[in-house]
């Protein structure tokens, strides 16, 4: 029996197979992340193998157990403040038992919070004594300066605040009225710390907050996250009971250091495509017309070759967007009876000083020196 020939056949249905492999390509180049869905990658941390286990402990004022105050994170109310240090140092002291219990050899806590206290917004007398707070000689920024090689094992966070438009409990993002966006996505400060340790390999394992951050965190499904109240506004919360809160922030710190190898760490795609957008009492309207920044309805977008240069743009414009603050002022001092004439005293006092410099008679006043060193502690 002669063989059927089936050479067109093959042919035919090779090139079929061929065709089908190209429309898949494309389609799925098509559906591939595009540059702002790719913000970071993710790789395992870096494991002590010498058997120390170090964490530091951010503690932010915002997101605390028993807080239902803005005024108990302000110093500028001091019996409200009181309160607010109280329920701090509670939190912190209940997340650093809990890591102690996971295998933590040590723990250094830092402030980044920064009420306007000359001191340390946590009660340094009330801390577990086998934490250390981190103090050091000159001014440092605690979310980038800290961050080096072989130092910490792991990050806590506690106490923090939902980003600017999550309508969490006193929810901004490093001050009123900004919102910073990396990479296309606007982030939270807990993702600005988790970008800043990624750079050595460090993860955030543990949060703790109200129920507005846990939905910014959804993408740092590995964190040990302690939900202490549930957000109805910016200003108003239904608090869950502060024992029981203390006991998961202690189960959960344990838990996230003997779950250490299985957690991420965030590394930021570079170059960084970096922006700040504000809202009142921010304003950035003042760039509108500087030749050379891309601006756009109060946002300021810039590329940075790394996270360094993007976080330093970022607070550079920050300090422009908070110079509009002043004008909350003026509208308080306007409203008062002798308004005028206050506004008048500032204006003379403004002409004087630069009238003064330039004539060569103001000299800046001489700071006395205190008669022990000024240790600063992280925020201020």
């Amino acid at each position: 029996m002669q063989k059927k020939r089936n050479g067109p056949l093959v042919v035919f249905v090779a090139l079929v197979i061929v065709a089908m492999g190209v429309s898949l390509a494309v389609w799925m180049i098509g559906k591939m992340p595009t540059r702002s869905e790719v913000p970071h990658l993710y790789t395992r941390p870096a494991m002590n193998t010498e058997g120390e286990l170090r964490v530091l402990v951010y503690h932010d004022m915002e997101g605390l157990s028993g807080q239902d105050d803005w005024r108990t994170f302000d110093f500028s109310y001091p019996e409200f403040y009181q309160k607010g240090q109280e329920l701090l140092v509670n939190d912190v002291n209940a997340v650093i038992d809990g890591l102690f219990a996971g295998g933590a050899t040590e723990v250094h806590v830092v402030d980044a919070h920064g009420s306007g206290n000359p001191r340390p917004d946590i009660l340094s007398e009330k801390l577990d004594p086998r934490a250390r707070q981190v103090f050091r000689d000159q001014p440092f920024r605690q979310y980038v300066d800290l961050t080096e090689p072989n130092v910490y094992d792991a990050v806590a966070v506690v106490g923090m605040h939902a980003k600017t438009g999550s309508k969490g409990f006193a929810s901004h993002t490093f001050t009123l009225g900004t919102e910073i966006i990396i990479n296309g996505r606007s982030i939270t400060e807990t993702e600005l710390i988790a970008y800043s340790w990624g750079r050595v390999d460090v993860p955030v394992v543990f949060a703790s907050g109200d129920d507005r951050l846990l939905d910014d965190l959804k993408d740092m499904n590995w964190l040990e996250y302690v939900v202490v109240k549930e957000a109805t506004s910016a200003s108003t919360v239904n608090l869950r009971p502060v024992d029981e809160v203390h006991a998961e922030m202690r189960e959960k710190a344990r838990r996230a250091l003997e779950n250490l190898s299985r957690s991420k760490v965030m590394k930021i795609v570079e170059p960084v495509e970096a922006a700040l957008r504000v809202v009142p009492p921010a304003d950035l309207s003042v760039l509108r017309d500087v030749p050379g920044v891309n601006y756009s309805d109060n946002r300021i977008d810039f590329t940075a070759k790394n996270f360094q240069e993007a976080y330093d743009g970022v607070i550079g414009t920050i300090r422009v967007a908070t110079r509009a603050y002043p004008q909350i002022l003026r509208e308080i001092v306007s409203e008062q009876p002798n308004g005028e004439q206050l506004l008048l005293q500032y204006n003379e006092r403004l002409y004087d000083r630069w009238l003064d410099y330039e004539s060569g008679r103001w000299q800046p006043e001489q700071q006395s020196s205190p008669s022990t060193p000024r240790k600063y502690f992280g925020a201020r």
